[in-house]
């Protein structure tokens, strides 16, 4: 049990790289644009991936309609997510303590992995919430107005994940660092669970 309690002391320590690393990287590439204009979504604010990124593309969302991407105070989320974060890293570090005390079973390390996975959906079902409104509530008096072939009104949200085609542009979505290493702690907290399982059983075995 101690083994899989220092493993759920680790785990967590990983999601302090949101608060240094992007969680989500989004690029836009154009025959124009020798090098792609992108952002970095991190857990309090969306920044450039090279400098001006975020100017640039608020300019030529202008012209579309698209309103200017939110500043950190703009979205609730950007002042939410980093005491969430915050809150689940301590908590796994007093379950993993515990747990090294035999003070709680590795039921526990279960229950924290369930909670980060549920905040983790919801977390990206309010970022695509937001992609959607973003690309598709548009100012009906925008210079240019493109409609799809069937008439109805072109729609700008950016793929959740992977690539797609805008006008003459390629959009790719992918998880960032902070993202990547978010999944290493939840897949080494996941470990620490099989391996409490693991000796708890083998100790019943030995009892019987």
């Amino acid at each position: 049990m101690k083994k899989a309690s220092i493993l759920m002391i680790i785990g967590p320590l990983f999601l302090l790289g949101l608060y240094i690393f992007p969680l989500w990287n989004i690029m836009l590439g154009a025959p124009q644009y020798p090098e792609p204009l992108g952002m970095n979504i991190h857990i309090d604010g969306i920044r450039d991936a090279n400098e001006f990124d975020l100017q640039n593309i608020d300019g030529l969302n202008h012209y579309i309609g698209m309103r200017k991407l939110p500043k950190p105070e703009e979205m609730w989320e950007f002042s939410a997510f980093p005491l969430v974060i915050g809150g689940m890293v301590f908590l796994g570090l007093v379950i993993g303590i515990l747990g090294y005390f035999k003070k709680v079973g590795y039921q526990w390390f279960m229950g924290w992995f369930v909670l980060m996975s549920v905040l983790g959906v919801l977390g990206m079902y309010d970022f695509n919430a937001w992609m959607v409104d973003y690309g598709t509530n548009l100012d009906p008096n925008a210079i240019m107005k493109l409609a799809n072939p069937d008439g109805t009104p072109m729609s700008y949200k950016p793929p959740l994940f992977g690539h797609a085609k805008m006008l003459n542009f390629d959009v790719t979505s992918l998880p960032s660092t902070g993202a990547w290493m978010m999944f290493t702690g939840m897949m080494l907290i996941l470990t620490a669970f099989f391996l409490g399982w693991k000796t708890h059983k083998s100790k019943k075995t030995e009892k019987s």
